[in-house]
């Protein structure tokens, strides 16, 4: 993970809700959660999720609209990132692959593509919830 920059109260505060969460946070969620701390208004929750995802200290997981906090050591140095994610019990698992990162990357220089970043999203069943 990148050096932690000084973040404002509202970005604190997000950023403290998705790493104490179990599971992705919605935008809507992350304003419930905190209404007491304050925020009061989605644009303030927005504002705060955009700079820390510029930070790299969350991630957007697209297929679910919702924000998870940073797992993995180099974020912000590697352009693809793969999630698991358990379809039972919502958990999420972050991880990188340089096989894949460069496989990628042949492939988009291949067809003149300039790719920024990469982002893998791994649906199906964790290893505890498989197996229950």
């Amino acid at each position: 993970m990148n050096e932690t920059p000084d973040l404002t109260k509202n970005q604190a505060l997000v950023f403290s809700a998705l790493s104490h969460a179990e599971a992705p946070l919605s935008a809507y969620t992350i304003l419930d959660r905190l209404r007491d701390a304050g925020l009061r208004a989605p644009l303030q929750v927005y504002r705060a999720l955009e700079k820390l995802l510029e930070y790299g200290l969350v991630h957007r997981l697209e297929s679910l609209n919702a924000f998870v906090a940073c797992q993995h050591p180099h974020c912000g140095k590697e352009g693809t990132m793969a999630f698991a994610i358990c379809e039972s019990c919502g958990s999420v698992s972050e991880f990188f692959d340089d096989a894949i990162e460069k496989r990628l990357a042949n492939l988009a220089r291949a067809r003149g593509f300039h790719a920024r970043k990469t982002t893998i999203e791994l649906r199906g069943q964790c290893e505890t919830c498989a197996a229950a």
